[in-house]
């Protein structure tokens, strides 16, 4: 088989903005399928779990680094088996996919909705940088790892998706020092390396996986208020925004929660995504590619050519699978 990449065109879905996951949903039937959702008990993570509970999947798996915060936060949810993982964490990582891997079964869909944003600098394992860590290498490893469960789920296929963020725009992978460890820490540029790298992620994952008749995507979920912006500070807020010729703020649209989860579950379950994949998506549907030198805020940000070099992402997969010991493929 004889793999081509999916162009990067929108295709024309109907939804938009305001979109809501229970809206994508309507009318698809879940039942028989297995999901995990990392992030799945907060924000717009538990918005995902509840909608696709609600479209009748057998069972959603979420494994959560605060175990107790998530148990509280998903009860009264059907179908939800909890797991313990930190996704900074490469021995608990494998750990909990040891657990899920003995359960048995299979894996028809797996979103990556957990992560952090500019986090005060910190080392995790052999020195990586904690976003990095946290966002690309714990997501890299969990799906390698996984990777039997989702290959072996038969017809239709499984599904990957990657939520990374508008904020892949700020940079591109710095190979020369991934872990700012010699050029000093810039909490937003290691942001926007790791969610360069849930794109770049994406894209060599559907190369090799579709073959298998599995594929990936990733998103920029939308402007949302959710827990993920507990670091940031007054300064980082207002660097943030962009200003019109009359001095104001251009404040990007802010999506609800169960709108903020509505394209991961769009790339998770759409027919119209059937055959398709490594493609990066925004307001439910494939976006476009922007231009690096007029760089666009508010909605609709498209994507960077540097998160979609296909030389790139095999770089970083190879980085990856050094670096965690994982490659499946």
């Amino acid at each position: 088989m004889t793999y081509a990449a999916t162009e990067q065109v929108p295709l024309g879905s109907g939804f938009g903005l305001h979109t809501t996951a229970a809206e994508v949903l309507e009318g698809i039937d879940l039942r028989g399928k297995r999901a995990l959702v990392t992030g799945g008990y907060s924000g717009i993570g538990i918005e995902m779990v509840k909608a696709l509970v609600a479209a009748g999947i057998d069972e959603v798996l979420v494994p959560a680094r605060r175990p107790e915060t998530a148990a509280e936060a998903l009860a009264g949810i059907p179908r939800v088996t909890l797991g313990v993982m930190d996704l900074s964490d490469q021995a608990s990582v494998a750990a909990y996919a040891d657990q899920v891997l003995a359960a048995g079964g299979h894996l028809d869909i797996l979103i990556g909705s957990a992560g952090i944003m500019a986090t005060p600098q910190e080392h995790v394992g052999p020195g990586w940088e904690l976003q990095l860590a946290t966002n690309h290498l714990g997501h890299f490893a969990l799906v390698n790892r996984l990777w039997t469960l989702l290959r072996d789920t038969g017809a239709g296929g499984a599904r990957v998706v990657s939520v990374s963020s508008g904020g892949h725009q700020f940079g591109g992978i710095r190979w020369d020092d991934l872990d700012f460890a010699r050029d000093g820490y810039d909490k937003w540029l290691a942001y926007g390396q790791s969610k360069t790298a849930n794109v770049l992620f994406a894209v060599e994952l559907d190369r090799r996986g579709a073959e298998h008749g599995v594929r990936a995507f990733a998103l920029h979920p939308g402007a949302i208020l959710t827990p993920l912006g507990r670091h940031l500070q007054a300064e980082d807020v207002e660097n943030l925004l962009s200003y019109g010729s009359d001095g104001k703020p251009l404040m990007p649209e802010f999506k609800s929660p169960e709108a903020g989860a509505a394209t991961a579950v769009f790339a998770a379950t759409s027919p119209l995504l059937e055959g398709l994949g490594g493609v990066y998506l925004e307001d439910c549907d494939i976006t476009g590619v922007a231009d690096p030198e007029n760089r666009v805020t508010g909605q609709a940000l498209g994507v960077f050519p540097h998160a979609k070099d296909p030389a790139e992402a095999a770089r970083l997969w190879a980085w990856s699978a050094e670096q965690t010991g994982v490659d499946a493929l």
